[in-house]
């Protein structure tokens, strides 16, 4: 495996032995914090909100950032269609002139 990747066995094993980084630890504990809040609203908050929510509760984050999170996490909020109520017949009558 390491030749068809192009490494050798050394950096390989290296690598699988490193432990995970701040930074990658912070992003975990974001996106489960991302989920417990998209969840509680329903999945109706976005991003914008969802940064609120984090930066009230004490959190240093950016929009940016939770929209990266909620993008690669295939989080998306729901969005409320629209319902058109059908014209009545008297509002038509109402806009043809009569002569």
């Amino acid at each position: 495996m390491c030749e068809v990747l192009g490494v050798s066995r050394s950096g390989y094993y290296a690598w699988a032995k490193r432990p995970e980084s701040q930074q990658k630890k912070r992003q975990e504990a974001l996106k489960k914090q991302i989920k417990k809040i998209h969840i509680e609203s329903r999945e109706t908050y976005g991003s914008p909100k969802i940064t609120k929510i984090l930066q009230k509760q004490g959190g240093e984050v950016s929009q940016k950032t939770v929209a990266r999170i909620m993008k690669d996490g295939d989080i998306r909020s729901k969005t409320k269609k629209n319902i058109r109520q059908p014209r009545t017949r008297s509002i038509i009558f109402l806009c043809i002139p009569t002569y």
